[in-house]
């Protein structure tokens, strides 16, 4: 009965709010890059989508089919998203895995509404779930950054 009562205190209105108000919830026409991530343990599974300019998202899309904890990272990823780095995105997967596996802080701004998530820490097997979406964006991301590179090796090379 305690353990059921702990994972109802997990489940927060907060934590549910977001997973039920999700923004950038789709598809995009023409992404730069898309990445699916998926959990193994649980069959959680988030898709994005991704436009990059100037090294910065200008259009995010995901599609999110994960518990209420999941939901509610990708929520809180989403509300965030545009407008950062690669290298922004990749620190904040760190940075809300580390809080998740080894008690470290929550991200920081821009990604500091992760800190709701805490209390999972406690639940490993929701861990891949939460990293989901962060994940994606950090893998659609680096595709893009690959394709760039690929491409100014071309020029470089034709020149």
């Amino acid at each position: 009965m305690t353990e059921q009562i702990e994972l109802i205190k997990l489940y927060s209105t907060r934590i549910l709010a977001l997973a039920a108000q999700m923004p950038h919830v789709g598809s995009l026409d023409n992404p730069d890059a898309s990445a699916m991530k998926r959990s193994p343990l649980c069959g959680s599974k988030v898709t994005v989508d991704v436009t990059m300019q100037n090294g910065k998202i200008t259009e995010f899309a995901q599609n999110v089919k994960a518990c209420a904890l999941g939901q509610a990272a990708a929520s809180v990823a989403a509300q965030n998203i545009i407008g950062r780095t690669a290298e922004e995105v990749a620190r904040a997967r760190d940075e809300l895995a580390a809080m998740l596996k080894s008690g470290g802080p929550p991200p920081g701004p821009p990604f500091d509404g992760f800190e709701v998530l805490a209390p999972a820490s406690e639940y490993k097997n929701r861990h891949a779930s939460i990293l989901l979406s962060l994940d994606a964006t950090a893998e659609a991301c680096a595709s893009i950054a690959a394709q760039n590179s690929a491409y100014s090796d071309i020029l470089l090379t034709q020149n």
